[in-house]
């Protein structure tokens, strides 16, 4: 198993667009353009788009060869690539780390694990392509979970990127149902609803929703760039529970063997839920492959669904919260660990499940305006004899195939 190495850098604020050549649309050049949309059936404006890009291709050409350290490396086409495309815990906006989403990339065909803020812009600078997602796979409908979701398919299916690439073929989106109802507000009194004929939907109505809240974007690029409608590029197939799982939103975490949600020519995944606070369904993933498993805890408190189901993992991914020195008050730090694990506790986790390499993503530490990588690296080594790694954006590991694997 590998770490492959990273780099960190700072961006200036002038922006190379302002650099770009600006071109008066001749009536020789509409001329081309009226022949041109004749014979290929795309509208003046895209086509005017695409010689825009070409320009700005053109011009960020050289700044680009100047700097190869920024080329992101490429994916591999054999074996199996863990990447961490954001570490970031909760909704607020961090500028050094970005929200919490993953990509497992098998033999060339990737897997993207919860859309976290600015995860879809982290999953083009990791050098993945859009044309290879396989299944989008969602824990929880938290914000934090699901900022980029719908990015992935209205940036990333409509036309094709400056690589030539965007999502091609139908993706399975697997995903929560509707919570069926709310839990009491936290401290008592009563909140706001948001939605009141329909305040717990799951991943199908969440999706249908904001097809309807990006109509007009839609319905205007559809007639006047000829782009992909990309309601046909989602195969959104909400999670169900086997009958024999007696949940609800007050009861959401029972005790339960995990049951298989997806599989195909390259993974097996199965599922179980795990209990974060009032929030339902929450699950934890696993994947199963030819060169080893990957186990992701999704967002969760000590869970012995998840220590049976990640047995033997290859690596686990385990979320995490540093409280030292953030002053909480006794019941605000008893709410909080009814949702999340602290570090000091995370190792234990793994030591249990027998995980052989622990990686700790979406994490923050609430008493500190930066996480401490050394020291939460020594935390998370409590009580466990594996390998350790506190995440960052961007890291990568790999697998590789091992005898008598499927």
């Amino acid at each position: 198993m590998v770490r492959a190495p990273h780099d960190h850098h700072d961006h200036g604020a002038e922006c190379l667009c302002d650099r770009l050549p600006v071109e008066a649309v001749t009536s020789e050049r509409d001329e081309a353009i009226d022949q041109a949309r004749s014979g290929l059936s795309l509208s003046r404006r895209s086509i005017v788009a695409g010689v825009g890009l070409a320009a700005a291709g053109a011009a960020l050409a050289p700044a680009a060869a100047a700097s190869p350290a920024h080329r992101p490396p490429a994916a591999p086409t054999r074996g199996l690539e863990l990447v961490l495309l954001g570490t970031r815990a909760g909704p607020p906006v961090d500028l050094h780390q970005v929200g919490a989403a993953t990509a497992l990339v098998v033999d060339g065909q990737t897997y993207v694990v919860d859309c976290g803020r600015a995860s879809v812009t982290q999953f083009v600078k990791a050098g993945l392509r859009l044309d290879s997602i396989r299944g989008i796979f969602l824990t929880h409908l938290h914000a934090d979970h699901i900022a980029d979701y719908y990015n992935f398919f209205m940036l990333g299916g409509h036309i094709k990127n400056q690589n030539g690439d965007h999502i091609e073929r139908r993706v399975p989106v697997l995903g929560p149902g509707p919570a069926g109802g709310l839990q009491p507000k936290f401290g008592g009194g009563t909140a706001p609803t948001v939605n009141p004929a329909d305040p717990t939907p799951g991943t199908k109505q969440m999706t249908e929703s904001l097809h309807a809240a990006y109509a007009y974007s839609m319905n205007v690029f559809l007639r006047d760039m000829n782009v992909i409608d990309i309601r046909t590029l989602m195969d959104v197939r909400e999670i169900q529970l086997p009958g024999t799982v007696t949940a609800d939103y007050l009861n959401t975490s029972p005790d339960m063997s995990p049951f298989e949600i997806y599989r195909d020519d390259k993974v097996t995944v199965t599922a179980t839920l795990v209990p974060h606070g009032p929030v339902f369904p929450a699950y934890a993933f696993r994947f199963d492959t030819a060169y080893g498993s990957v186990t992701f805890s999704g967002d969760t408190r000590y869970s012995t669904n998840l220590v049976e189901m990640a047995e033997d993992t290859d690596i686990l991914v385990h979320e995490a919260i540093g409280v030292e020195g953030a002053g909480l008050p006794d019941a605000t730090l008893d709410h909080m660990l009814q949702s999340h694990v602290l570090i000091e506790k995370v190792g234990e986790v793994a030591q249990q499940a027998h995980a052989k390499h622990l990686v700790v993503s979406h994490y923050a530490d609430l008493g500190a305006p930066k996480v401490d990588v050394r020291q939460w690296t020594r935390l998370a080594q409590r009580g466990y004899r594996g390998r350790t790694t506190v995440g960052w954006d961007l890291d990568r590991f790999t697998l590789g195939r091992r005898p008598g694997r499927r």
